[in-house]
């Protein structure tokens, strides 16, 4: 069998290769005082902790939530806190940075998550050591989420290089209006 790493293979996130994507929430309970309790080693937050980690508002985390760009605590009982993971927040953290960066619509971080997550999958799935047959099929399966993320981000590019060109054009001209102010040969209605 071939010994070939899950980077080699195309198979690391775009988080820098962070294994937080599809990290779930800690377990949550009450103590006899009603006061949270997480029940994992993992550090627990509360969402306006993370908001003010990650600079968005609680609002933006909920909303992110419902639409299954961040996991919820399907656990959580009706009215208890929403407690996130170390991990959750790495996971928002990239989504934020994702957005921002590449200005993607709701409908693009979505469906670049999805990608990441099911990446996230194959990524497990090699980590078991398959045999070079199954290790073909994630890779396989793989190419064309990296493909479509690809599609993103030059699209993006395009887009940005349009933006930069017509900037460029529009500081051309003023430097030329500069030029003929000050030496005088402007026109007059300018």
């Amino acid at each position: 069998m071939t010994s070939v790493s899950p980077e080699a293979a195309g198979l690391t996130t775009i988080a820098d290769d962070r294994a937080h994507v599809g990290v779930t929430n800690s377990q949550v309970g009450t103590d006899r005082g009603d006061h949270v309790t997480a029940q994992a080693n993992e550090s627990a937050y509360r969402i306006g902790e993370v908001a003010e980690r990650v600079g968005v508002t609680t609002r933006t985390i909920r909303y992110y939530e419902e639409l299954g760009l961040l996991g919820s605590d399907t656990g959580r009982p009706k009215g208890a806190h929403r407690l996130y993971s170390d991990g959750d927040v790495s996971r928002l953290q990239e989504l934020i940075r994702l957005r921002d960066l590449l200005g993607l619509s709701l409908e693009e971080l979505i469906e670049l998550a999805e990608a990441e997550d099911t990446r996230a999958g194959l990524r497990n799935q090699w980590d078991k050591g398959p045999n070079d047959i199954e290790r073909l099929r994630i890779v396989q399966e793989a190419t064309p989420l990296v493909e479509r993320q690809l599609a993103l981000v030059r699209a993006r590019q395009k887009t940005l290089a349009q933006f930069a060109a017509s900037l460029e054009e529009r500081l051309g001209d003023l430097q030329r209006l500069s030029t003929e102010l000050s030496e005088g040969t402007a026109p007059k209605d300018c």
